[in-house]
């Protein structure tokens, strides 16, 4: 009997969530939870310390939440998503690590993005590099329009 799928190429969705794109779907689902875990002890235990940089914690753990569902699902509206999330998290990223350095007194108590991600060993800088390479070298067919 032969096996149907060595006779066909792999579908989008297998192809996109093997390899690299596993782990790096693993590492913002790690991320995605560290940072809701991190910041909702924040603002339950000492929101009125620093409000800004706990509201931008939770921010970066929403954003990190649809970047993981995102980058799992298929279909060109997810993709874009994807893309969406990924970009908003570098730029929070850039921003907020330059704010933090530049004008330290905004920032009484770090964000996960201040100093660059400093605090979660500066993945939340290198991460979105990664996600943008693997979104733009694994773009939807028009197949998974369907899906």
């Amino acid at each position: 009997m032969t096996d149907v799928r060595s006779a066909r190429p792999e579908t989008r969705r297998g192809w996109r969530m093997s390899g690299i794109g596993r782990v790096l779907v693993a590492v913002y689902g790690v991320l995605a939870l560290a940072a809701l875990g991190r910041s909702f002890v924040q603002i339950v235990s000492k929101f009125d310390e620093a409000p800004l940089a706990y509201t931008l914690s939770a921010l970066a753990a929403v954003v990190y939440v649809v970047a993981t569902i995102a980058l799992v699902r298929s279909g060109r509206g997810w993709y874009r998503i994807a893309w969406a999330t990924i970009l908003f998290e570098f730029a929070g990223v850039l921003v907020i690590g330059t704010l933090s350095i530049v004008y330290p007194q905004l920032f009484p108590h770090d964000t996960v993005w201040s100093w660059f991600g400093r605090g979660y060993l500066f993945i939340p800088l290198v991460l979105p590099l990664l996600g943008m390479w693997w979104l733009a070298t694994h773009r939807p067919d028009r197949a998974a329009d369907a899906a």
